[in-house]
């Protein structure tokens, strides 16, 4: 039996992170169902949410692994009850003045926004959990999907804890060396 897991991954934000990163799950044999990278309230460091459907017991070899590359700071699992997730997708439909108000009502069923018009489509914007997104494709199918573009889960702990709070450590700042000195 497989489960999904939502990784919350403290990184030092340098090239190449991530590609070593996905390259182990790669190397394991298993699929990134959703990856979502930014940057932290720290500069010098991102956040990338991992969500990969595996058993548990290979999922603890996987967090070992991550945690034995220098530039992992820190690893999370978000569970599902103490955390909140959202992910964001943009969906261009058709609606043309015979079905553009349902569409609308659609729209504002899901506390979506639209974000562009067209004489002959609407783009849509909503953000929620994968089931709200795909109950929302689901009603908007019959009207015609025209193109869709979707987001990673970016997911985040509830309460006032923070996985940055006493974990962060200094990640090393390059100085440049002093200019040389000049004999004259």
């Amino acid at each position: 039996m497989t489960d999904k897991h939502t990784l919350s991954v403290l990184v030092e934000n340098k090239p190449g992170v991530l590609a070593r990163i996905a390259g182990l799950f790669s190397r394991r044999g298993y699929n990134i169902d959703s990856l979502a990278v930014g940057p932290t309230e720290h500069p010098e460091i991102s956040r990338m949410t991992i969500v990969v459907d595996v058993e548990s017991s290979p999922m603890e070899q996987v967090v070992k692994q991550l945690n034995k590359l220098v530039e992992v700071i820190k690893i999370v699992e978000l569970d599902p009850t103490n955390s909140v997730s959202r992910e964001l997708m943009m969906v261009k439909v058709r609606a043309d003045t015979e079905t553009r108000g349902q569409v609308l009502d659609t729209v504002q069923l899901f506390r979506a926004k639209v974000v562009d018009v067209a004489p002959d489509a609407v783009t849509i914007q909503i953000t929620g959990n994968s089931a709200k997104l795909a109950d929302f494709l689901r009603i908007l199918e019959p009207f015609g999907i025209r193109e869709l573009v979707q987001s990673g889960m970016v997911g985040i702990g509830r309460g006032s804890r923070s996985i940055t709070e006493r974990t962060i450590r200094p990640v090393p700042v390059a100085v440049p060396a002093p200019p040389a000195a000049v004999v004259v």
